[in-house]
């Protein structure tokens, strides 16, 4: 039975149209989740690794859990969007519609033209938001009894369980595209798995009335051949930028969303590349550092270097037109010399080696702010909620046993699309 939870806008006043995001502490204003489907239900113990989880999580308290993270968001004076529901408002137009459809059949990988066909008519016989569940939970074989099998391609994959595979990854808005300024980054993901996520927000910016007159600059585009993933995007101040290196996010991908925000004058003029571990750990720089207030960070104690970072700048006597210099140097450095003033780390498990590794692997350190001074946190990280509480932060605790075991935090559940400028 389908579950309709409906955008909250009680509290946003007059509709904000478009993006405007230039800190990581500004009040949230409006911000983009996805409730957990039925995608959630479709992962195998087989399917794991495939998919990206460790764990399977257990959807009812899921999605009790992630209704409680967006009620608190909602109080605290939020306009609560969903992925699910602006994906079908983009698709009223016929035309848009089909081609949507033949975009998401060939992007799930399916070679045969009989089953693209046969898959094609299925969708087209559910509503919009029904149509847009489904994409997302995955398509069984059985889902199509009356699809003849006859094709060599249908007959050699018969044994695989799904037509086309599910999203479970998709809970996790930060990653297929990131809002920077009044633009954003519309990602190109490292894994196939991943990447499908991104041709939602490509036709909600294109086609959905809130955003499609709203000339919205992309600083990097899905059909690049590097990846970039918006966990790894931080927005330090309205002028300066923090972009991971990592197990997800390529050095190449960094330059080109550079030369864009460059040619197209935006606000920033700085952008530091951190190079971090690539484990699964630290997938993201946002997995092992995030901004809690204007002069303090959660970081996990093994991210304090010193690291390699690069400083990129605009630099038009260069062909490329940047300048890059490498530092090795530490993150407090590195942080009070761009933000400039004394800036304080709150290490994830206070430091104890013990603590920090059981809760920088259930996201201790990955935070998101609602105010600057305020954040939401995972209640089973106990230890560094204690810590931060000690240095002032106010907590809006959300209960994590189940949305956790996919290894993502507030911050990676959240995409915010618009926060009061500090």
């Amino acid at each position: 039975m389908e579950t309709k939870v409906l955008s909250d806008n009680s509290h946003s006043g007059k509709l904000k149209k478009g993006l405007n995001v230039n800190s990581e502490i500004g009040r949230l204003k409006t911000v983009l989740l996805h409730r957990p489907g039925e995608e959630i239900e479709n992962l195998t113990p087989d399917l794991l690794n495939r998919l990206l989880f460790d764990d399977i999580p257990y959807l009812k308290i899921a999605r009790q859990e992630h209704d409680a993270f967006a009620d608190i968001l909602r109080r605290k004076g939020a306009e609560v969007l969903y992925l699910e529901d602006l994906a079908a408002e983009s698709l009223e137009d016929a035309e848009v519609k089909l081609q949507f459809i033949s975009q998401f059949i060939d992007e799930a990988k399916v070679e045969s033209d009989m089953l693209k066909e046969a898959l094609t008519e299925y969708f087209l016989g559910f509503s919009n938001r029904k149509m847009i569940n489904k994409m997302m939970a995955g398509v069984r074989k059985e889902e199509l009894n009356d699809y003849n099998r006859i094709s060599l391609y249908d007959q050699v994959n018969d044994s695989y369980p799904f037509l086309c595979d599910p999203m479970p990854n998709l809970y996790f808005t930060r990653d297929p595209f990131a809002t920077i300024g009044n633009g954003i980054t519309l990602n190109h993901m490292r894994t196939e798995t991943r990447n499908r996520e991104t041709i939602f927000a490509k036709y909600i910016f294109k086609n959905h009335p809130r955003f499609k007159d709203c000339n919205i600059p992309l600083w990097f585009d899905r059909d690049e051949d590097t990846s970039l993933e918006g966990g790894d995007e931080l927005i330090l101040n309205d002028t300066t930028l923090a972009i991971g290196i990592s197990q997800r996010t390529d050095s190449a991908s960094i330059e080109k969303v550079c030369k864009r925000l460059f040619l197209k004058k935006s606000n920033f003029k700085t952008i530091l590349a951190f190079q971090i571990p690539v484990s699964r750990a630290f997938m993201h720089l946002d997995t092992v550092f995030t901004m809690v207030d204007y002069d303090k960070f959660t970081v996990h104690p093994e991210i304090e270097g010193p690291l390699v970072v690069y400083e990129i700048t605009r630099n038009d006597s260069r062909a490329n037109g940047l300048n890059v210099v490498k530092q090795n140097i530490e993150l407090q450095k590195i942080l009070e010399k761009y933000l400039d003033r004394k800036i304080t780390l709150i290490r994830c498990g206070g430091g104890d080696r013990i603590h920090a590794a059981r809760e920088q692997w259930n996201d201790g350190s990955n935070t998101l702010a609602i105010a600057p001074g305020e954040v939401v946190v995972y209640s089973r990280n106990h230890v560094t909620n204690k810590l931060l509480k000690e240095y002032g932060i106010k907590l809006n605790i959300i209960p994590s046993s189940e949305l956790s075991r996919g290894r993502g935090g507030p911050r990676c559940m959240s995409m915010p699309f618009w926060r009061e400028d500090l």
